[in-house]
């Protein structure tokens, strides 16, 4: 069952635990969310609505389950969701298991190892296609992009976020503990069960 708005009306830190297990649908691509981290903006200053000024109009301007992809060091896109609940900020999906489309993955990342096709957010938004043009997409209003409820319970381990500079202590990085899909060598230690 896809995810509706409602389910993003809520804090960040909550939609990034939930969200861990659930199906990300990108058209005919598909995969299982393995880790995920959230960015609060009030009192985060790793979160851009801490720091840029066309961020927080973003967030004024868009509902909740809004797509928020940008460029990161003029490298990789990074997907995003936005959520709006009684906190404000954004879900960055950090790692997919990927479920259809493994051959278009494979081209566009230009390798074969399937637990290498999306085990990163810079990679996922390779293998996926996803860039700019996707930001602002609508992931609760249109039927062949968005979430998809999971049908089973995993276990969720909290960690640190990993890969930034600032609040580098907010245990705010949810993943499924020992999966291969999970981004880097970090990903494996862990601190608390989510």
């Amino acid at each position: 069952m896809k995810i509706g708005r409602k389910f993003f009306q809520r804090e960040p830190v909550v939609c990034a635990r939930e969200l861990v297990g659930c199906r990300l649908q990108w058209g005919e691509l598909s995969g299982v969310v393995v880790e995920t981290e959230a960015y609060d903006g009030e009192g985060d200053e790793s979160c851009h609505m801490w720091f840029r000024p066309s961020t927080r109009a973003f967030v004024a301007e868009h509902q909740a389950g809004t797509a928020y992809v940008y460029l990161n060091y003029g490298m990789h896109w990074m997907l995003n969701v936005l959520v709006k609940g009684r906190r404000e900020g954004f879900v960055l999906i950090r790692a997919l298991e990927p479920l259809t489309g493994l051959e278009v993955m494979r081209k566009a990342r230009g390798l074969e190892e399937v637990s290498q096709l999306c085990s990163g957010p810079g990679k996922l938004t390779q293998a996926l296609g996803v860039n700019g043009r996707h930001h602002r997409m609508d992931l609760c209003g249109d039927a062949a992009f968005g979430f998809h409820r999971r049908k089973e319970t995993v276990d969720v381990v909290v960690s640190p976020r990993i890969g930034i500079s600032r609040a580098v202590d907010l245990p705010w990085r949810f993943f499924v503990p020992g999966h291969a899909h999970v981004s880097g060598m970090r990903a494996q230690k862990k601190t608390g069960r989510g």
